[in-house]
């Protein structure tokens, strides 16, 4: 790339494997839920359904792309769901499920699942009963459909989380500055993905690796105080971080 070129930024593909994602105790009713999907006797969802629900980033979109991996699955967004979708053949995985393009898709596609006997996944930030559904039968469904409850992670999974975010994007954090945004960043999950691709594109867009004073000013807005500090483990002036 010549100095007259910019880099464009590119979103990052966020990996979903089975094997990436980490038990704990803030996603563990999930994991039980998921140890038997499907109907009764063999499966432990009632009339084949379960929604994963918890806050950004605590995990729900991942297990359900690698269940969906796992058994085969169709996988769906709710806000491509308009008009009448095609009968399932197989079980069906469908994220943002609180945003479906019409309620009366989101509707046909519970029905259909439940009279061929298919299992139906959905994923959400919050259980159907926050929802706004407009559609008394549709409301009806969600209502009986059971709920796995995923919380913030520990603190041991949230810098799992930063690391994992970083592997993601390719990013190579200094182990000083991973001790810094572990110290300082609200210990929220959204908050270490954010975090990641604000250094990300602070980066890009400046076409070089960040110093470690850079990444903390790019950081500054997210951390708990809100404002940029200096930290007190010294490190030679220019030293990059990504």
């Amino acid at each position: 790339m010549t100095s007259s070129q910019l880099a464009l930024p590119m979103e990052a593909q966020p990996s979903f494997a089975a094997a990436d994602f980490v038990p704990d105790a803030s996603n563990e009713e999930a994991l039980r839920w998921l140890s038997a999907p499907g109907f009764p006797p063999h499966g432990r969802w009632p009339d084949g359904r379960l929604l994963l629900a918890g806050p950004p980033g605590t995990g729900k979109t991942h297990l359900l792309h690698a269940t969906a991996e796992a058994e085969g699955w169709t996988l769906l967004r709710g806000p491509d769901l308009t008009g009448l979708p095609e009968a399932p053949l197989r079980g069906v995985a469908l994220d943002e499920a609180d945003l479906p393009g019409e309620e009366t898709a989101l509707l046909h596609l519970m029905n259909a699942c439940a009279e061929a006997r298919l299992p139906l996944l959905m994923a959400a930030p919050c259980p159907p009963s926050r929802w706004r559904v407009a559609l008394a039968d549709l409301r009806s469904r969600l209502a009986a459909t059971a709920v796995a409850q995923l919380d913030e992670p520990s603190d041991a999974l949230l810098d799992a989380l930063l690391a994992k975010h970083a592997a993601d994007r390719q990013i190579q954090l200094d182990p000083a500055l991973l001790a810094t945004l572990r110290r300082r960043l609200p210990r929220r999950a959204a908050v270490m993905a954010e975090a990641v691709a604000r250094l990300d594109r602070a980066s890009l867009a400046a076409g070089r690796r960040l110093t470690r004073p850079a990444a903390l000013a790019v950081l500054a807005p997210l951390m708990d105080d809100g404002s940029e500090t200096s930290d007190t483990e010294p490190m030679p002036p220019g030293t990059a971080l990504l």
